[in-house]
């Protein structure tokens, strides 16, 4: 018995249990594990290369279809507009612009308007003083100040901008802005300025502040992007161009 066991124990593990790895299989038994085992390869192998030939097939397509189409179509809607007596300059101007354009009227207006608060406060403190102190009427005043500020701009850059709209008299706006989009075309430079944007961010930026001045009282919102996407019909800046270069050409030829 002694001598069995010996002759056993390299067939079994530390536990007695389990059968040792290390035991050699016999070569008639190890050619039909690999037998067996062979097609299974094959076949996954022939699965993998099929696949990975489809994957190539798709990237050629996409490939040519890239080359022969190189640049992706922009589809454009024009924007709503609101029916106004008078003319439409630009539903959403560059915030630069409307500042540019403001009339003396709106910077009176809005200097006005934005010391009436601290004024009147100032005023009611005189004839009525709140026995505050010194210190607690200048923190009343300071916030009062940057109220009276801040509405006083609102309303000047309000009054100007409702004249792109055409809710307002804006003879004076419609001569300045054929005149800075023509000069702008016989310079070749782009109507509303070049910007780093594409079409389609363009497109999300002007649909957020078009109109925004009317919204004035709830969020104050205003336009710091360049887009093409203003509501107006840019084909009269050309033809004036176009006519006026004509002008000039006939003037230096009968000269």
């Amino acid at each position: 018995m002694p001598h069995l066991w010996r002759l056993l124990w390299p067939c079994f593990r530390a536990d007695g249990n389990t059968p040792s790895p290390h035991i050699p299989l016999h070569p008639g038994l190890r050619q039909q594990q690999l037998g067996a085992r062979e097609p299974r390869k094959l076949q996954s192998g022939n699965w993998t290369d099929s696949i990975a030939q489809h994957i190539a097939t798709l990237n050629d397509a996409l490939s040519a279809a890239k080359m022969s189409n190189p640049t992706t179509q922009t589809y454009q809607w024009p924007s709503k507009t609101v029916k106004t007596d008078y003319p439409l300059i630009d539903n959403d101007p560059h915030f630069m612009r409307v500042v540019r354009y403001a009339r003396t009227s709106d910077y009176v207006h809005g200097v006005a308007a934005g010391v009436a608060g601290p004024g009147l406060l100032y005023a009611m403190e005189r004839f009525a003083p709140s026995q505050v102190g010194k210190g607690g009427f200048a923190q009343a005043m300071r916030l009062a100040g940057f109220i009276g500020l801040t509405g006083g701009f609102l309303y000047y850059y309000q009054r100007s901008i409702l004249r792109f709209y055409g809710m307002s008299e804006n003879a004076r706006e419609v001569q300045m802005d054929m005149r800075e989009m023509v000069d702008k075309v016989k310079a070749g430079e782009p109507l509303y300025g070049e910007s780093k944007l594409t079409p389609a961010m363009q497109g999300v930026a002007a649909r957020q502040s078009r109109y925004s001045a009317l919204f004035f009282g709830v969020l104050p919102w205003f336009n710091f992007v360049n887009h093409s996407q203003h509501g107006v019909d840019t084909a009269k800046y050309y033809q004036q161009a176009e006519r006026e270069l004509e002008a000039e050409r006939l003037a230096k030829g009968s000269s």
